[in-house]
This record gives C-alpha cells, structure tokens and sequence, in this order.
C-alpha cells in the first residue's frame, strides 16, 4: 500500500501545509496516494502553542502523488486571488513538473478569462471560480457526466477525474503573471449575499 512518506506529497505534510482533508489516502490505483482538501501557502505568526489558520491558502485542492516519483502530475485548487499563483509556485516549488497539469480557479479574474500563465518552467491553466466549487468547475471543464462516476468511493471519483485532466490540451490565452496582475479585478467577498 503506498504511503504519503514515499511520495511527492510528503515534504507538504512534514511541513504541515496538508489540512482539512476530505481525503488523505492511498486511491484505487495502485501506487497512487490522493489528498483534496487545503495546502497552505502562508502561515500566520504563531504564539507559543497556538494554532492560527493559515493566512492563505490553496483551497478544495484535487490532487494525486505516485509512488517513487518527485514531482506531482495534477493538481486543482482554488485560489481568492489571482496574486497568490506566485506563492503557489514558490511553495510547491521543485514539486511541479513541466509536464504537470495545474489548474487554479480564482475569484478575481473575469468570469470569461480563461489563460495559461508560465512562472519558471511552469504552466498553470488559469479559470474564473464564482460562487461554485472546484469539484463542479472540473466536472464541467473535463466533461464528466456526474451519472458516469457517483458509484465510485471518494477515492474512485478523484481518479477518475484526475485521469481526465491529464488528457486537458486547452489553448488559453497566454499570459505573464505581471499582466495578470494588471488584469485581475477586486477580491469579491465570498460571504456577502449568504443569510446570516
């Protein structure tokens, strides 16, 4: 059975950035560990033994390791502002593979942008995220009939997806994370017109 420890995903939970975990696991393939939940971009400043939330986040994270390799070759998440994909890169940095699939949807770009934006050697797919989840983002961008998968375990459905974002060859717009920077719009609330 693989172990977090002997794949790429291991330096992020020795350094504790692996949390809220829907799913921390082996999947059904084998050779296969699965993680969705949240990866930790930015620490808040503890004192003494008290746990703070992180500052920020990659949040609702889809993502798989496979055994003996050193890098992770998909990856989904949702970020609340674009200007975080720099931190992205930083830490997951030497974790990625230019032949990774990497796809983050934010909150403030266009609702109708959707662009590939290259930091170093890698490429991330970048799409609009409003008031949906990554899972139903996915499910849509990849064409995945909801009938063709809600038999599978958890573990199952993140296979399954995570196959068909591997086979994603979309021609975004290509663009610099300057000019994203310059593009992307205000933080919108995420808890502005929920009941109280």
């Amino acid at each position: 059975m693989t172990m977090i420890k002997m794949t790429a995903l291991n330096r992020l939970s020795e350094e504790q950035r692996l949390l809220n975990a829907v799913l921390k696991t082996p999947t059904t393939k084998p050779g296969r560990f699965g993680f969705r939940g949240d990866i930790a971009l930015k620490f808040q400043t503890q004192f003494a033994d008290e746990k703070r939330p992180p500052e920020f986040s990659i949040e609702q994270v889809f993502t798989i390791a496979e055994e003996g390799r050193p890098t992770i070759p998909v990856l989904a998440g949702y970020l609340h502002s674009f200007s975080y994909l720099k931190s992205v890169s930083e830490v997951l940095a030497g974790l990625l593979s230019p032949t990774g699939t990497y796809l983050m949807f934010c909150n403030n770009i266009d609702l109708l942008a959707k662009y590939r934006v290259t930091i170093g050697e890698i490429t991330f797919f970048v799409l609009p995220c409003d008031e949906s989840t990554v899972w139903k983002e996915l499910q849509y961008l990849l064409s995945i009939d909801k009938n063709d998968i809600k038999k599978l375990s958890v573990a199952g459905k993140l296979d399954y997806l995570v196959d068909a974002a591997v086979k994603l060859d979309a021609k975004y717009e290509v663009i610099s994370y300057e000019q994203g920077l310059a593009r992307m719009e205000p933080i919108k609330n995420r808890n502005e017109n929920r009941p109280v």
